[in-house]
């Protein structure tokens, strides 16, 4: 039915899910489905509540995507902006109480994998520490990669909006690794 699919794009992908193409479905879930799954995990703290997202997400694909526009924006974009609301629906700011397991690597020295594990430890509770809004920009910019234009577009703030709520979480992230207030804040204690 598909011929060499993996060369189309979302919005003729999604074209053809809406038609009823299986297919093309799973070619769509297998594009987003990590990415999606990642950030709501990142954003929850809960791989159950991130694999609701994904399913609710990829079930809104199926019953045809309401309110997506190629003209206006990206797929991608859409679909983030859909487990955002998601997210949001289900508690208000996700508390991000435990963040994703997987992010350390075992090493072949049992020592420096223990230090290893205890960094990523303090980087994920500085992280899911900070306000909803800040730990949002460094999940999508800074993890999922995402440019600052298609952060803004998802989130539906200015761009300039995007880059002062990262350089934010960044100073607040430094703060809370280094034991020390930001400059700005130390000039005025």
């Amino acid at each position: 039915m598909l011929s060499d699919t993996s060369r189309l794009s979302d919005a003729a992908l999604l074209r053809r899910v809406h038609a009823g193409e299986e297919s093309a479905f799973d070619l769509l879930y297998r594009r987003h489905q990590g990415r999606i799954y990642r950030y709501a995990l990142r954003m929850s703290g809960s791989p159950e509540a991130a694999e609701d997202v994904v399913q609710e997400v990829f079930l809104a694909v199926i019953r045809g995507a309401r309110g997506f526009d190629a003209a206006h924006g990206a797929l991608a974009s859409y679909l983030y902006g859909m487990a955002r609301n998601l997210l949001f629906r289900q508690g208000g700011a996700p508390p991000a109480d435990e963040l994703e397991e997987g992010l350390a690597v075992i090493d072949a020295d049992p020592l420096e994998g223990l230090h290893q594990a205890e960094q990523v430890e303090r980087v994920r509770q500085a992280l899911a520490g900070l306000p909803a809004h800040y730990r949002e920009a460094v999940v999508l910019c800074d993890l999922e990669e995402l440019s600052y234009a298609e952060v803004a577009e998802m989130l539906g703030v200015a761009v300039g909006t995007v880059r002062s709520r990262l350089h934010r979480a960044r100073a607040l992230l430094l703060d809370r690794l280094s034991g020390q207030r930001p400059e700005k804040e130390r000039c005025r204690a």
